[in-house]
């Protein structure tokens, strides 16, 4: 994270006089006014669960760890302000369950490691573009398929299976914002993930202490992508 970060300083620090200065040079001017393009993205991501409990007395501790996210942009041009955004992409991420009332660890913690195949359709507003930087705001829905879901096995967290449903659905809300340079269009943007529907299956004792004290569990996440065009 620390290199991709370093790498994007350098290349503002190398064309800012140029590109993002007063009076600059304007790059890429007709690039908008395509009615289609395409693109990809890397980013970061930290995923966590918004867990509900039957009583609240006994809360489970959610720890967040910094996964990676990679995929492909395809861009539909609405009207002068407004697109249509497609950003399929796979998102690795890891969230550790502290369960409460254990004193062996095996049986305390949970590490969800996820997997996921994320299909993201979302409307973006533009701003109106101001030398080589346009902002812009996005948000729509969203569906996610979890391969690490451990839906179809029957063991559960009596042989250590946290279990979740395979796919959820979300809506998105962020925003970004356009920097145009000589040769490519660079957006640096973050985003919120908000899931929409309960995602835990549940042990099969209705009285487990993992499971039997959730009344829901649904994904939060905070994206950061950067995207090439």
């Amino acid at each position: 994270m620390r290199s991709i970060v370093l790498f994007i300083v350098v290349i503002f620090s190398t064309s800012a006089n140029a590109q993002f200065g007063k009076d600059p040079l304007i790059n890429l001017e007709n690039f908008d006014k395509s009615r289609v393009h395409w693109g990809y993205f890397l980013g970061f991501n930290s995923y966590t669960f918004k867990i509900d409990s039957k009583s609240p007395t006994e809360s489970i501790q959610v720890d967040k760890t910094t996964g990676f996210n990679v995929g492909l942009v395809g861009n539909l041009r609405l009207m002068e302000y407004v697109d249509l955004r497609f950003e399929p992409g796979l998102y690795y991420t890891q969230r550790d369950l502290k369960f409460p009332g254990f004193t062996n660890e095996i049986d305390a913690l949970r590490e969800v490691r996820s997997t996921y195949i994320h299909f993201p359709l979302l409307l973006k507003f533009s701003s109106l573009r101001t030398g080589n930087v346009r902002p812009y705001l996005v948000g729509g829905v969203s569906s996610t398929l979890n391969l690490s879901s451990n839906s179809k096995t029957k063991d559960d967290n009596a042989e250590q299976r946290f279990r979740v449903k395979p796919w959820t659905s979300n809506y998105e809300l962020g925003f970004g914002v356009d920097l145009y340079f000589e040769y490519f269009k660079f957006s640096p943007s973050i985003r919120g993930v908000f899931g929409m529907g309960d995602e835990i299956i549940r042990d099969n004792d209705p009285n487990s202490p993992w499971t039997g004290n959730i009344e829901s569990l649904k994904t939060r996440a905070v994206l950061i992508n950067f995207t090439f065009h």
